[in-house]
């Protein structure tokens, strides 16, 4: 990841480029194959990036790609940093705009002196719209998300408060009361966790019907998975998880396992996310999630099995993957990335429904001439 003298430098060069995160994806148009992104999605995401700063291109931004339907929409996810030129940007706007005050409200917690919760996360918050699955127009705000990169919350590590401090501010920022039974479960979830494991991410979503999305990764073989849901009490079938978990590992060799869930007031949401790792990535390398140009192949041609999957929306999402590419601009050079960050599979009422890819894209302008 870069660091925060680079992301800065970045930021003041992109602020002469431009005032809307828009105008720099308008260039990218052709970079994106239209199996993935259609014309009238793309402008659907372009009218959303209007109204975003430029500088939020200093960090990974990127599309949440379903490869399970043959409409080419994408939902659009992007990051920033508190304290930042972009954090300034939504500060400006808080008092008239309710997503720029939800993101002030949270990085108010952030750089709050001695706090707690930069302490465990860091600095950096991430913003998920939901654009390729809103419908009638909608503009609903964006879901928040939060990753334990200072202070990982490992499974049986004592960090169930840490997790409980990332909750209430997620909670807090979106103007949601706290609900102690919510916590509660959040924390059910968290001791049942293998110590090997970790809570990558929390996440809220404040246009959906609430909950806390959990993503929990590190699990080392599908039989400590599935003894994790049915510790936390996890309404879904697990048999359909650990059946997806032997059909995949027959076909590429999984070396760690993921899992988004839902966290409710009443229990768990009984659908799944499943991530599976084929390669290893460890967090402590500042470029751990910047993978190879041929990394993903296996795991791409496993995707091809499955009958829910769009074999031209795969083969596009191969070409995704490219090597560091300069640009040139009126501020001077910069070197774009673009990867595959991690692939979903989504399972629900006793089979898998879905499967996500998520890219991402960033811009450094801390390159040499």
């Amino acid at each position: 990841m870069q660091s925060d003298e680079a992301v800065a430098l970045t930021e003041d060069r992109l602020a002469e480029e431009g005032g809307a995160m828009g105008d720099l994806l308008g260039h990218f148009r052709n970079r994106i194959s239209p199996v993935l992104i259609g014309d009238p999605e793309w402008e659907g995401i372009l009218e959303c990036a209007r109204n975003l700063p430029i500088t939020m291109a200093a960090l990974p931004f990127g599309f949440e790609l379903p490869l399970h339907t043959s409409r080419p929409e994408a939902d659009f996810g992007i990051s920033l940093a508190s304290g930042s030129r972009s954090a300034a940007y939504f500060r400006k706007r808080a008092r008239t705009d309710e997503t720029a005050n939800a993101i002030t409200r949270l990085c108010r917690q952030i750089d709050a002196e001695n706090s707690s919760l930069r302490k465990i996360v860091g600095r950096k918050l991430m913003l998920e719209y939901d654009i390729g699955t809103a419908r009638g127009g909608e503009s609903p705000l964006p879901g928040m998300f939060l990753i334990p990169r200072e202070r990982p919350i490992i499974g049986a590590g004592g960090r169930a408060n840490d997790a409980g401090t990332v909750i209430d501010a997620l909670v807090s920022c979106v103007g949601w009361e706290t609900n102690d039974a919510e916590r509660e479960n959040v924390e059910r979830v968290y001791l049942a966790q293998p110590e090997d494991t970790r809570m990558e991410s929390f996440g809220v979503f404040p246009s959906r019907s609430r909950a806390i999305r959990l993503a929990v990764m590190g699990f080392k073989s599908r039989q400590a998975i599935c003894a994790w849901l049915e510790n936390t009490g996890w309404p879904g079938q697990v048999s359909a998880v650990d059946s997806t978990i032997v059909r995949f590992g027959k076909r590429v060799n999984v070396i760690e396992i993921g899992a988004n869930i839902d966290v409710l007031e009443k229990g768990l949401g009984s659908t799944l996310g499943l991530t599976l790792i084929v390669r290893e990535r460890h967090s402590k390398d500042s470029e751990y999630w910047l993978d190879g140009l041929t990394d993903w192949n296996p795991f791409l041609q496993a995707l091809r099995h499955e009958d829910i999957v769009i074999p031209e929306k795969v083969a596009a999402l191969a070409d995704w993957i490219s090597k560091p590419t300069p640009l040139f601009a009126k501020s001077g050079r910069y070197v774009m990335l673009r990867g595959i960050h991690h692939i979903k599979l989504t399972i629900s009422k006793n089979r898998l429904r879905q499967a996500k890819a998520y890219v991402f894209m960033v811009l450094s302008g801390a390159v040499a001439p």
